[in-house]
């Protein structure tokens, strides 16, 4: 079933939902924000919340019940915690969606609704999860509220895989820039804003901290002058995830600090790989992710190539019982 025809089926059940609730976990928790981020600006009668799963685990929202539906995502489907928080939801009444790359895996066995997408084939590919789970934000506001600009989304979609794929392959030589400049830095600091918010999250817990052992922050552009600026100074190394859409310019007041004071500063900036042409501009906030995301990665690989550290590299996960 795809997003429409999965949203259509709750409402026969279900006259009425009053909250949409977001379960993840490190990468995948990150991959389920924009479509959280949309339902925030849009909706105006539904209750909408993204957890980390254990969290949701031991301190369930007391919202979760038949009038709920809750959107979980993991990659293999086995994260523990994610399968666990689909099932207590399932448990209390709620209409449970998954996303995952592995059918029939445990995470499925715990959801009402499954969406499986692919992720090793291309760059494109590794963008289905966060794709869909924004795809099932646009039905259920489009189907229980309404939503104006919902053929735009669909343009949007119909889009944004082509050019998310082709902005990652023309990305090599910058990339490789980056890897270069980058790769016997002591810890890197990343931000962004707007749904792209925890794309820069993921990138410093999962790419830098995880994948390259790099010691690595993260926060929003915008509460940069509020605390984490004190730190700026030449050669400090930053990654900025620049927007194309409203967030902006939040994102280029950052940008005008860490060049006044000479920072390392690493820009992907969204508007540099024609992000405005081929979105409209009525919803281009939410697909800045997405392409932001597949460039990104072409980067992190440079990175681990000039460091001699593959991604797949780990010291703890999947060798430890922790």
């Amino acid at each position: 079933m795809n997003s429409k025809q999965i949203i259509k089926e709750i409402k026969e059940k279900q006259k009425e939902i009053k909250s949409v609730i977001f379960v993840g976990c490190g990468a995948s928790k990150a991959e389920l924000y924009p479509a959280k981020y949309f339902l925030d600006s849009n909706a105006k009668n539904i209750r909408v919340s993204h957890y980390t799963a254990n969290e949701f685990n031991y301190a369930t929202p007391a919202a979760v019940d038949n009038t709920s539906i809750v959107i979980t995502a993991s990659l293999g489907g086995t994260t523990p915690e994610t399968v666990k928080a689909a099932g207590k939801a399932r448990e209390l009444g709620a209409h449970v969606i998954c996303l995952t790359h592995s059918a029939n895996s445990p995470l499925t066995k715990n959801s009402d609704y499954v969406i499986c997408h692919r992720f090793s084939e291309n760059y494109a590919a590794k963008l289905e999860k966060m794709g869909y789970a924004l795809e099932l934000s646009v039905e259920i506001l489009e189907q229980f509220e309404g939503y104006k600009y919902y053929e735009d989304m669909q343009t949007g979609f119909s889009k944004i895989y082509d050019l998310a794929q082709t902005s990652a392959e023309a990305a090599l030589l910058d990339a490789k820039k980056f890897a270069e400049a980058y790769k016997d830095a002591p810890q890197i600091y990343v931000m962004s804003s707007g749904a792209t918010t925890e794309v820069a999250y993921s990138t410093s817990i999962c790419l830098m901290m995880e994948m390259q052992w790099i010691n690595s922050g993260t926060f929003h552009s915008g509460e940069f002058f509020h605390g984490p600026f004190e730190i700026v100074d030449k050669d400090v190394p930053f990654i900025l995830l620049m927007n194309d859409g409203s967030t902006r310019p939040i994102d280029a007041r950052a940008l005008t600090f860490l060049q006044r004071f000479k920072a390392k500063t690493a820009v992907v900036d969204a508007l540099d790989y024609g992000l405005s042409s081929a979105i409209p501009k009525t919803v281009i906030d939410y697909f800045n992710p997405m392409l932001i995301t597949a460039v990104f990665r072409v980067y992190a690989e440079q990175l681990s190539y000039a460091r001699q550290h593959p991604l797949t590299k780990r010291r703890y996960m999947w060798k430890l019982q922790y």
